[in-house]
């Protein structure tokens, strides 16, 4: 059994309860190890020390702060399969899936800000002849991060990195579903050197360590992933005590794929885009608008595509597994339960939907067929309401016009992809779509320079590059009136 702890002021505690949750492991639904049952006992200890970390950290030389999150960085380069290894056994994944993406991505994201503190700049302004204005970004003090159990270790990082780098102390919580990543990365941080306090991890529930975490009053910022009720209860709590959010939430992300699309290109990268991480990524594409022209080849194709996928122990490297196992048996049900709200609202499923049965010790786990429905409006609850997992809609349309609509017609803006060669159809589509990161001709080709996030009820704020920084700072305009001499 795996006992994992609680990160507080560099060291490795129980919660205060003495309170403990089973972990359990999605491939075969036994338990594997324990975390702490954290409350607001064990948020006060990580405050006091953050508190305590803070005067120095936020005056650390840059230079130090470089060495220190690169070797960070390292590190988790360095300890890459213990790390895959980790993610997989805790979120289903499979293991290649994880050593190609998830532990190189949260290693870049050190490696980016490490950087990036250094280049980061201030705006001047010269009023002349003897006025000059200057805007001064100071780090706010402690801050939560709060992030989910799809991409343990990458979103986990994606939020860290740039805190710290900005000078702030962090109160950081993983999901309790996918705990072991961030248990390890406490350690990397602590053999990098990161002083104590400066990086605080806490175990537990939402309903319990997460709320207490959002309403401590000295955490002065919340960065939280997640689903869209419960960030509108972060906004509930948060809002009246005037704490910065960043809050990326749900998504129901739409592909536009035109007839004069680059055909083999696009068949490739949608069924990635469709059933990458089990579809447990808040940027999948969940509904598929295909043109009428090309519709039946599509349909034809991408049915026999996907009908041949495997899906199997995320560990077993003796075969390529495109689908390992989905993260809980609470979302494992929820995902089996839509596929058959599908069926009642009168969808076709043309591929899938139905569990996957495996031999031995994973007979239990958590394996879900990648499906595909289509006879689905815009407005049935399958085509509305985000389910996150290995499940897509097709839908047609005949005009450029009327596949925006339908690409907007849902709540939530997070991510689309375009397809096309037609400069005109991707001016038009790409202006207007509701949502805060388009795609075209590519699926989750990111730039860390660039913003992220989404807009309507996928979230308020950015994260990534100079966004997430500018986020864990606040800032404060100078002006100088220069004496005459």
């Amino acid at each position: 059994m795996k006992v994992i702890k609680n990160f507080i002021g560099g060291q490795f505690y129980d919660a205060v309860s003495n309170n403990f949750l089973d972990n359990v492991t999605p491939s075969s639904g036994l338990v594997y190890g324990t975390i702490p049952d954290s409350d607001e006992e064990d948020v006060a200890l990580a405050v006091t020390a953050a508190k305590n970390a803070f005067p120095l950290w936020s005056q650390t030389s840059l230079d130090l702060k470089f060495q220190i999150l690169n070797r960070i960085s390292d590190l988790i380069n360095e300890n890459l399969e213990a790390l895959a290894l980790a993610e997989s056994i805790d979120n289903g994944k499979p293991l290649w899936l994880a050593r190609r993406v998830d532990i190189p991505r949260a290693a870049s994201n050190f490696q980016f800000f490490a950087t990036a503190l250094k280049h980061y700049a201030s705006e001047s302004y010269l009023n002349p002849p003897n006025v000059i204005s200057t805007t001064l970004r100071q780090p706010i003090g402690i801050v939560g991060c709060i992030s989910p159990w799809n991409l343990p270790l990458y979103l986990f990082t994606w939020k860290i990195a740039p805190a710290i780098a900005a000078g702030n102390c962090v109160i950081a919580k993983p999901s309790e579903v996918t705990p072991m990543t961030a248990f390890l990365l406490a350690q990397i941080c602590k053999d990098a050197g990161l002083p104590d306090g400066v990086l605080n991890i806490l175990h537990g529930t939402g309903p319990k360590v997460g709320s207490a975490i959002v309403e401590h009053p000295m955490i002065k910022a919340i960065s939280f992933t997640g689903g869209t009720a419960t960030g509108q209860q972060i906004i509930r709590t948060a809002g009246p005590m005037f704490k910065k959010l960043s809050l990326e939430l749900g998504g129901k992300n739409a592909s536009i794929i035109m007839d004069d699309c680059d055909y083999g290109l696009m068949m490739k990268e949608t069924v990635r885009s469709s059933f990458a991480n089990q579809g447990q990524i808040c940027l999948c594409t969940s509904r598929l608008l295909i043109h009428e022209s090309i519709y039946d080849k599509f349909k034809a194709d991408f049915t026999s595509i996907v009908g041949k996928m495997t899906v199997g122990n995320p560990l077993d490297e003796s075969i390529k597994i495109d689908q390992g196992a989905i993260v809980s048996e609470m979302h494992y049900n929820k995902v089996l339960n839509a596929i058959q709200r599908a069926r009642d609202e009168g969808g076709t499923i043309l591929s899938g939907g139905a569990k996957v049965v495996l031999d031995g010790e994973l007979e239990n786990g958590f394996y879900i067929r990648p499906t595909i429905i289509e006879g689905l409006g815009p407005e049935t609850r399958t085509n509305q309401e985000e389910i996150f997992g290995p499940v897509v809609t097709l839908q047609k349309f005949s005009t450029k016009e009327e596949a925006l609509a339908l690409a907007n017609a849902s709540k939530y803006g997070l991510a689309s992809v375009i397809w096309s060669r037609n400069t005109d159809h991707i001016h038009f589509l790409s202006q207007g779509l509701e949502s805060g990161i388009v795609w075209i001709n590519c699926w989750l080709v990111r730039d860390l320079r660039t913003p992220f996030g989404g807009i309507k009820q996928s979230g308020i704020g950015r994260e990534g590059g100079w966004d997430a920084m500018k986020f864990f700072t606040e800032v404060k305009s100078i002006t100088q009136v220069i004496p005459k001499s």
